[in-house]
């Protein structure tokens, strides 16, 4: 059976006293922590074998440059890619998104066209796009979710014309949980001549992202929210339209001859990786995937949908307390407002707690704001949340209301 008690000692910091109390970690929608085999591999590559990548004949050269490209087979077998061609190391997801916008988006785009995204998007897919448009001269269409937060096809639908060349989207808000249709998604804005860019990053951590089954053109997700390390993001694309896109930055590593007059870039997914990647870092995520490997899916998503209706039942509980984003289909994320006690005051009390939670508007300030706050708190599960997080959640949760209130 999967036991999230056992999976929390392979999480050293969960073990760690907050404030003298027990680590009660609910941020992961934020950042995961990250198991003692991820921590131990990137250690014993910097003590031990560390060297520059794709530049040396020598064993130390060799022997890391195999290990940094078994990371992006991992990867590949991971989101089941046709090729290791078709993964790129970025910094992040926000950089995938940028060397869409930048390399296809640039290039593609034009006054008479449409980019097409819900209201529900972080920053790093609406600002990225909002850019392109403005250099571009396309124009940025929203549509809408329903009052609960649900996905509704008819609004998506009606958005979509024969102007929308680009369809860009989340898997999974990172504020309200709701979990968008994306094969659906992809299989209708292709009938339309749009390419899909799936903002996969909440998503990735609690399902199968099949990028073969959904049929999507970009897929982008962050190695920190998957157990594995910051500085280091993955862009899936379709090895077709990586061929004809342009690099994103130039210099070494990226590279197949360089003359003083002209310069012959290399294949994808050497054309995007300008310069010394982060070597330990994407070595670190492949063993995050080897760590998610040892599970099952199915029983991740099993302990995961259980917690996430416990957590609904046991906030709903509280008086004064509403839940922003009630859709059916939903993940382990709660976004919430107390009536009476401001986000920042209440993140504070939690803290003294050793609970950690996010508050703000989540990088998602257009939609903060469209329903009606300036902030919110926001609790969010991971592999090794338990109802005894909730339960110590709720119980501080009413020692807040009686200070404040």
């Amino acid at each position: 059976m999967f036991d999230a008690y056992k999976i929390r000692k392979d999480f050293p910091i969960l073990e760690k006293k907050i404030e003298g109390k027990r680590n009660t970690y609910l941020d992961t929608a934020a950042s995961a922590q990250k198991p003692q085999c991820v921590v131990d591999i990137m250690m014993d590559v910097y003590l031990n074998e560390y060297a520059n990548v794709h530049r040396g004949s020598y064993y130390l050269s060799e022997k890391i440059t195999n290990r940094y490209e078994e990371s992006r087979k991992l990867i590949k077998n991971f989101i089941n890619a046709s090729s290791e061609r078709e993964v790129i190391f970025t910094r992040n997801a926000t950089e995938g998104i940028n060397i869409v916008a930048s390399c296809f988006g640039m290039d593609n785009l034009n006054a008479n066209d449409e980019i097409l995204l819900s209201t529900a998007e972080h920053h790093a897919n609406l600002v990225t796009w909002q850019q392109c448009a403005k250099e571009t001269g396309a124009k940025l269409i929203y549509f809408d979710l329903d009052e609960n937060g649900e996905f509704v096809w008819d609004k998506f639908i009606n958005k979509l014309t024969s102007k929308t060349k680009i369809v860009a989207v989340t898997a999974m808000s990172n504020v309200l949980g709701t979990i968008f249709p994306i094969k659906e998604i992809c299989k209708e804005a292709h009938k339309f001549g749009a390419k899909v860019l799936i903002d996969a990053c909440q998503f990735i951590v609690h399902d199968k992202v099949d990028v073969l089954d959904i049929d999507c053109d970009f897929l982008v997700f962050s190695g920190h929210k998957l157990y594995g390390p910051t500085g280091i993001g993955v862009l899936y694309a379709k090895y077709d339209i990586l061929e004809k896109m342009s690099p994103y930055q130039f210099g070494g590593d990226m590279i197949e001859h360089v003359y003083y007059d002209k310069t012959i870039f290399g294949l994808p997914p050497q054309k995007f990786e300008a310069g010394t990647p982060a070597i330990v870092q994407a070595i670190g995520l492949g063993e995050a995937i080897r760590y998610l490997n040892n599970f099952d899916i199915n029983d991740i998503k099993k302990h995961e949908q259980e917690l996430t209706k416990y957590t609904t039942l046991k906030l709903q509980e509280v008086d004064g307390l509403k839940i922003i984003g009630n859709a059916k289909n939903k993940g382990g994320v709660f976004s919430f407002d107390i009536n009476g006690i401001h986000p920042q005051d209440l993140a504070f009390v939690l803290g003294k707690e050793g609970i950690g939670v996010r508050t703000g508007h989540f990088c998602a300030e257009p939609l903060v704001n469209k329903l009606g706050y300036n902030s919110l708190t926001r609790a969010s599960l991971g592999i090794y949340s338990t109802k005894e997080d909730i339960d110590i959640l709720i119980e501080t949760l009413y020692k807040a209301k009686k200070f404040f209130i």
